[in-house]
């Protein structure tokens, strides 16, 4: 009976044990709330704001273990340096970090070490936004700050990561040092901010630029990077809140080696675009071989098509005849397949009213039959047209009148279309479709504001890309009809120099780029709606 009753007592015992590990297993505790403290900086050495610094390492010394995150793009050195110091640890935890100089430092300048987002925590990544470490070569710290905002010329939102420098206006600055020096301050937006703000500046004369260094050199790389300028000197100390508008040049004209890419077309590229060039063959062609030199649509190329003979290899003289440049090249060529005539529709199936209905090609058209097109609505009763050949784009242009909720089917019969080659096409089938007036909705736009004409007024999608555009010279009402539904911004070009596009600007010739401003708020156009709205021009 003893042995019984302490047996029921242990199997009750272990019961009781049972259930409270299950009842800790399902309430373990979570760890308590996130860390979202970011690490801070306990002391360095030599001391942050030391002067008469002649250190070759520098000691930083945290709370807590912190990770270095994109250290080599995150961390801003100004004046900088020409040798980027060595950081350490990488890719562990430390409570600490080192850097070691490479440089012979200036006499009696201010340097800043910013490290931007890259000393996080190394449980949650929390960065210490606001570390930077300043130090004096002379004997006292330089205070002088300079503020301002980055823009983009063109697009709504400027790139990350722009850097924002300062040259001395001396003796030793010329218009080229921006190309081959890097500047005496520098300063970054980083990746979340628009604003910069360079720090310890010295007093003096100054020019302020801005480039979107690609390159991460320091230095402006046209080919690549976008620049921002302003003409006037900047002297220190100042209050003004500086604003820089970054814009891509077009490249300077530079030929390409050319390529045979078919039986029947050699391709010449250029950087920049292939104005006043001329191509001259150098070596002897039969009379019997046809040439021409054709532009590729919205691209820097020149095709050179001709009909095919034998010969090893051809040789070009390339010719700028504003900047009178010369270049010679040789093609060699081989045996390749001959481009045969593709036409491409600029719709198939579903068209907007307001669209422009367009068949394109890939070899220069020379002629149009119009005998040979028609177009059918879904009655099979034949409706009106009219074609046109857009040599500059190398396609045809068909208006018809579009009516809603219809279905046409265009024939195009062969010998519509006659290529450079004597080539035609083959019959093409193609069909579309509109639907009803109520699937879309119309916009009304009233400009308000001193605004100098011409203006170029687009309607675009959320990436900036131009759905709708209209031109004008005088203040009117703009109409945007039949469009898609959907959420559109509204961008306005000053088109200073009235030729119905948006021109870039040139650093070398001290030229801004067109003006452009944007709509304060994105619109929803819904279908079978009306939107009417006044755009008040501020700038």
């Amino acid at each position: 009976m003893v042995f019984l009753r302490r047996l029921l007592a242990a199997a009750f015992l272990f019961l009781i044990l049972l259930t409270g590990w299950q009842c800790a297993k399902r309430g373990s505790p979570s760890g308590g709330p996130k860390d979202i403290t970011p690490p801070e900086l306990l002391r360095s050495d030599p001391e942050n704001l030391s002067i008469e610094f002649d250190a070759r390492k520098i000691r930083l010394f945290f709370d807590e273990y912190i990770k270095l995150n994109d250290i080599q793009n995150q961390l801003i050195i100004s004046p900088p340096l020409k040798n980027q110091p060595d950081i350490s640890p990488q890719g562990v935890a430390s409570k600490s970090i080192e850097i070691t100089i490479k440089d012979t430092l200036l006499e009696n300048t201010t340097y800043t070490l910013n490290f931007g987002q890259s000393i996080q925590d190394n449980n949650e990544g929390n960065p210490n936004s606001f570390l930077s470490y300043v130090f004096s070569t002379g004997d006292y710290i330089d205070s002088l700050t300079v503020k301002g905002e980055v823009r983009d010329a063109f697009n709504q939102k400027a790139d990350e990561f722009i850097s924002v420098m300062l040259y001395r206006l001396d003796t030793t600055y010329t218009d080229s040092t921006i190309y081959k020096q890097p500047p005496y301050y520098l300063t970054n937006t980083l990746d979340s901010a628009t604003t910069f703000e360079l720090q310890n500046l010295k007093e003096g004369k100054y020019l302020i630029r801005a480039i979107k260094d690609e390159g991460k050199n320091n230095l402006f790389d046209p080919k690549t990077d976008k620049i921002a300028f302003l003409k006037d000197t900047l002297e220190l100390p100042t209050d003004t809140t500086f604003v820089l508008t970054l814009f891509k040049e077009i490249p300077y004209y530079s030929a390409v080696t050319p390529s045979l890419v078919s039986g029947n077309r050699i391709v010449f590229g250029f950087s920049g675009p292939p104005d006043h060039v001329n191509i001259t063959p150098l070596s002897t062609i039969p009379d019997t071989v046809r040439t021409l030199v054709y532009p590729e649509p919205d691209k820097d190329t020149l095709n050179y098509w001709f009909t095919p003979f034998e010969r090893d290899s051809l040789v070009f003289e390339i010719y700028q005849d504003q900047l009178d440049i010369r270049d010679t090249f040789t093609v060699k060529t081989r045996s390749l397949a001959l481009d045969s005539l593709v036409i491409t529709a600029s719709h198939r199936g579903k068209i907007n009213f307001e669209d422009d209905y367009t068949l394109s090609a890939n070899i220069p058209l020379m002629a149009l039959d119009t005998a040979k097109f028609s177009i059918m609505d879904q009655d099979s009763i034949p409706v009106s047209l009219s074609a046109k050949l857009d040599s500059l784009n190398n396609r045809v242009e068909v208006d018809f009148e579009k009516e809603p909720n219809a279905n046409y089917r265009i024939n195009l019969l062969p010998g519509a279309l006659t290529d450079f080659f004597g080539n035609t096409n083959d019959t093409l089938n193609l069909r579309l479709n509109t639907g009803s007036y109520a699937d879309y909705g119309n916009l009304r736009l009233r400009l308000s504001g001193d605004i100098p004409y011409p203006l170029i007024l687009q309607l675009t999608d959320d990436k900036g890309v131009t759905k709708r555009e209209k031109y004008a010279t005088e203040p009117q009402l703009f109409e945007f009809s039949a469009i898609d539904p959907g959420t559109y911004l509204i961008r306005l070009i000053l088109d200073t120099n009235g030729n119905g596009k948006w021109d870039t600007g040139d650093y070398l010739k001290e030229r801004q780029a067109e003006r452009v401003i944007y709509y304060s708020k994105a619109l929803e156009v819904r279908a079978n709606w009306e939107l009417e709205e006044t755009f008040i021009v501020e700038y």
